[in-house]
Protein backbone atom coordinates (compact mmCIF):
# COMPACT_ATOMS: atom_id res chain seq x y z
CA UNK A 1 0.00 0.00 0.00
CA UNK A 2 1.42 3.54 -0.96
CA UNK A 3 2.28 6.12 1.68
CA UNK A 4 0.27 9.12 0.75
CA UNK A 5 0.82 12.96 1.89
CA UNK A 6 -1.63 15.26 2.77
CA UNK A 7 -1.71 18.87 3.79
CA UNK A 8 -4.03 20.08 6.59
CA UNK A 9 -5.72 23.83 5.21
CA UNK A 10 -6.80 26.15 8.77
CA UNK A 11 -9.85 28.02 8.79
CA UNK A 12 -7.88 31.21 7.69
CA UNK A 13 -6.44 29.01 4.63
CA UNK A 14 -3.05 29.42 5.36
CA UNK A 15 -1.34 25.72 5.23
CA UNK A 16 -1.25 23.60 8.40
CA UNK A 17 0.03 20.07 9.74
CA UNK A 18 1.56 17.81 7.44
CA UNK A 19 0.98 14.08 7.56
CA UNK A 20 1.34 10.76 6.15
CA UNK A 21 -1.56 8.40 5.62
CA UNK A 22 -1.27 4.62 4.46
CA UNK A 23 -4.20 4.05 2.02
CA UNK A 24 -4.94 1.08 -0.90
CA UNK A 25 -4.75 3.19 -3.90
CA UNK A 26 -8.57 1.81 -4.55
CA UNK A 27 -8.92 4.01 -1.22
CA UNK A 28 -10.52 7.91 -2.03
CA UNK A 29 -8.13 10.67 -1.05
CA UNK A 30 -8.80 12.10 2.62
CA UNK A 31 -10.96 14.91 2.62
CA UNK A 32 -10.73 16.06 6.11
CA UNK A 33 -7.99 16.09 8.88
CA UNK A 34 -8.48 12.78 11.04
CA UNK A 35 -8.18 14.20 14.83
CA UNK A 36 -9.23 18.11 14.05
CA UNK A 37 -11.81 17.97 10.99
CA UNK A 38 -10.07 20.86 9.14
CA UNK A 39 -10.19 20.32 5.27
CA UNK A 40 -6.75 18.70 3.50
CA UNK A 41 -5.33 18.07 0.27
CA UNK A 42 -3.28 15.17 -0.80
CA UNK A 43 0.56 16.41 -1.51
CA UNK A 44 2.01 15.45 -4.95
CA UNK A 45 5.71 14.18 -3.92
CA UNK A 46 8.41 12.11 -5.48
CA UNK A 47 7.48 8.20 -5.90
CA UNK A 48 9.99 6.42 -3.90
CA UNK A 49 12.27 4.02 -5.62
CA UNK A 50 14.82 1.34 -4.32
CA UNK A 51 18.58 1.66 -4.32
CA UNK A 52 19.82 -0.62 -7.39
CA UNK A 53 20.53 -3.86 -5.95
CA UNK A 54 24.68 -3.65 -5.24
CA UNK A 55 25.08 -7.46 -3.44
CA UNK A 56 23.84 -9.11 -0.61
CA UNK A 57 25.89 -7.20 2.36
CA UNK A 58 28.16 -4.14 2.84
CA UNK A 59 31.24 -6.23 2.49
CA UNK A 60 30.03 -7.03 -1.08
CA UNK A 61 28.64 -3.92 -1.79
CA UNK A 62 32.37 -1.83 -0.75
CA UNK A 63 34.55 -4.48 -3.02
CA UNK A 64 37.52 -3.08 -5.24
CA UNK A 65 35.28 -4.44 -8.18
CA UNK A 66 31.97 -3.21 -7.06
CA UNK A 67 33.58 0.15 -6.78
CA UNK A 68 35.40 0.55 -9.32
CA UNK A 69 31.96 -0.64 -11.38
CA UNK A 70 30.19 2.28 -9.63
CA UNK A 71 33.44 5.11 -11.33
CA UNK A 72 34.84 4.84 -7.22
CA UNK A 73 38.93 4.98 -6.95
CA UNK A 74 40.31 3.07 -3.95
CA UNK A 75 43.24 3.98 -2.04
CA UNK A 76 44.99 1.78 1.02
CA UNK A 77 47.50 2.78 3.37
CA UNK A 78 50.41 1.23 2.88
CA UNK A 79 54.07 1.55 3.57
CA UNK A 80 55.14 4.94 1.96
CA UNK A 81 51.65 6.09 1.03
CA UNK A 82 48.45 5.30 -0.03
CA UNK A 83 48.23 2.54 -2.77
CA UNK A 84 45.31 2.07 -5.48
CA UNK A 85 43.19 -0.94 -5.22
CA UNK A 86 40.49 0.06 -8.04
CA UNK A 87 39.66 2.57 -10.00
CA UNK A 88 41.06 5.31 -12.13
CA UNK A 89 44.22 7.60 -11.29
CA UNK A 90 47.59 7.42 -10.03
CA UNK A 91 49.24 4.01 -8.72
CA UNK A 92 50.02 5.81 -5.31
CA UNK A 93 49.30 8.83 -3.56
CA UNK A 94 52.69 9.90 -1.35
CA UNK A 95 53.28 12.80 0.83
CA UNK A 96 55.53 15.41 -0.86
Amino acid sequence: MPMYVYQEILPDGSNGERFDALQKMSDAALTTHPQTGNPVHRVLTAAFTPKPFMGHDKKEQMSDRNLEKLGFTKYVKGKGGYQKTAGDGPDMIKRP
